[in-house]
């Protein structure tokens, strides 16, 4: 079970909980708000373990762009050399080399980009899911603790 199914379960159990006449109180079953509350404590850690992989995955992939990146720069700087020998040659591979670098540049950034828009994404959900997680907690902990305050 995920998180939101557990936040879903958990605010199910208050909607339907048993209402005290003549009070806007209700009666739930502690046994089974601290059951989702330990279902939500395991799955939170999944989620997390998660989303840190997708980051490393995305990272990894910014990494291996990088160095695919600097190793065309590289070829692209060596080919240059090899074609020194004439004038001409010189000319066509100097505008080669820095078409191939700017290619490469663009490649680079749009992959990263890309990577770090994709864990934004992920770490934005992951925000999200973990607010309604905290306030779907703590109406559960508002509605015990009216329970639990003495009756004036």
């Amino acid at each position: 079970m995920d998180i939101m199914e557990i936040i879903d379960k958990l605010e199910e159990v208050v909607t339907n909980a048993t209402k005290v006449p003549l009070s806007n109180k209700v009666l739930i079953d502690p046994e089974e708000v601290f059951r989702l509350i330990d279902s939500l404590r395991e799955a939170l850690p999944t989620e997390i373990k998660e989303a840190r992989w997708i980051i490393k995955q995305k990272q990894q992939q910014l990494e291996e762009a990088q160095r695919e990146a600097q190793k065309i720069i590289a070829e692209a700087k060596e080919k240059a050399r090899k074609l020194a020998s004439e004038s001409e040659i010189v000319k066509e591979a100097k505008r080669q080399a820095q078409e191939i670098i700017e290619n490469a540049r663009a490649k680079e950034r749009e992959i990263r980009n890309a990577a770090e828009d994709y864990a934004d994404e992920m770490l934005a959900n992951l925000e999200a899911n973990l607010g309604k997680l905290l306030a779907a907690v703590q109406r559960g902990r508002d509605r015990l603790q009216s329970k639990i305050t003495p009756r004036e």
